[in-house]
């Protein structure tokens, strides 16, 4: 069925059409012909193959214009043949072919001898306009349509893409743009801390501020682990793999922020899953941006991490019970807002709020697939 209708492009409405059409002329040639001559018994079947030839015009104009020449000696009008002109007039265009047309509707044994014994000069007129130059003409100006068609279809695909091709351009360069400030400013300034923690740490006065010190070193120099691998992202959009690694890094950041003398409970899965990087790193923002939630608003208040796996369903859930006091460090307010952006992203969903209980629970779900 599909490769008959590529005949039509794939359209039922135009194999509609043409059923239409062949019909038509079927009916109107079996009411305006002669069957008289010369070939009487020839007449009804030489109308049917004529207008059912019709049906592949689409397909083979030509052929279809030769049928119905061969047609007419049985006495089958000329309607078939105008029809057949017009089908190769649309599919060649300005051609040899649709010269040729013309010229063998010319000698098709009704047009030539009018215009060879011509009764007035209107006669002729009328018989090569109609009968020739109509039809053909009329085939010519759809097919300079479609053209025209395809040309203007053609341009709008190539402006799309340039489009596209530009607004990628200038992602990719609004990327790099803010690979440079955040490498330029936010990256030194850790650099600085870094270094300014390492030498207070081997000057420390006593132990207790040794350990401080070192775990601000310590921390400095993850933030620009991390910051290096959000730049390599920003500048080269490096494919993202899958693994364990991100989450099996959530051990080290509770080490660093437990080191603070916050107390903090690790629960993972035995094994770890395996989740695409996006969702892994996920998982670590919503942790991290918990854990830094709870030191500020909840100080000095358990908190409880776990992650499990249900299915084909990764659940992490951190919960910390709420204190009267927080903390005087001042957030940016995007944190919640950034967090439910990144789990989204992921393909996951994010709650937040008060358990009832005097406790405050973040907890996500992400897909995580065969993979687990």
């Amino acid at each position: 069925m599909k490769r008959w209708l590529s005949w039509w492009d794939g359209r039922v409405v135009l194999l509609a059409l043409d059923v239409a059409v062949a019909a038509a002329v079927i009916v109107v040639t079996l009411t305006g012909g002669d069957p008289r001559d010369p070939h009487p018994a020839l007449y009804v079947p030489a109308v049917l193959v004529s207008g059912l030839a019709l049906l592949a015009r689409r397909r083979w104009p030509f052929l279809v214009l030769l049928v119905a020449v061969a047609c007419m000696p049985a006495g089958v009008t000329l309607l078939p043949l105008m029809v057949a002109q017009y089908s190769v007039a649309v599919r060649h265009g300005v051609s040899w072919v649709t010269g040729l047309a013309v010229v063998v509707a010319g000698v098709a044994g009704k047009v030539l001898p009018v215009l060879s014994a011509p009764e007035s000069f209107t006669q002729v007129v009328i018989v090569l306009g109609f009968f020739v130059f109509g039809p053909v003409l009329a085939g010519l100006w759809m097919h300079q349509r479609a053209a025209l068609l395809a040309v203007l279809r053609d341009r709008a695909e190539e402006a799309e893409r340039t489009r596209t091709l530009l607004a990628d351009q200038a992602v990719f360069a609004e990327r790099r743009r803010i690979a440079r400030e955040m490498h330029d400013v936010v990256a030194h300034r850790v650099t600085a801390v870094a270094l300014q923690a390492g030498a207070l740490s081997l000057r420390a006065p006593d132990e207790k501020t040794e350990q401080a010190a070192e775990t601000i070193r310590a921390t400095s120099a993850t933030a620009l682990d991390e910051l290096r691998a959000v730049l390599r992202v920003l500048r080269d959009d490096a494919p993202a793999e899958s693994g364990p690694g991100v989450l099996a890094s959530l051990e080290d950041l509770v080490a660093q922020v437990t080191a603070t003398g916050a107390r903090v409970e690790l629960t993972l899965p035995d094994p770890l899953p395996v989740v695409p990087d996006q969702v892994g790193r996920a998982v670590y923002r919503v942790v991290q941006e918990s854990l830094t939630n709870a030191g500020k608003h909840a100080p000095h208040a358990a908190v409880d991490v776990r992650l499990a796996v249900t299915g084909e369903r990764l659940a992490v859930e951190v919960t910390n019970r709420l204190t009267p006091h927080g903390s005087a460090v001042p957030g940016s307010g995007y944190g919640l807002v950034g967090m439910r952006e990144r789990v989204e992203l992921a393909g996951g969903d994010l709650r937040t709020g008060p358990t009832g209980d005097g406790r405050f629970r973040v907890s996500a779900g992400f897909p995580v697939g065969e993979g687990v």
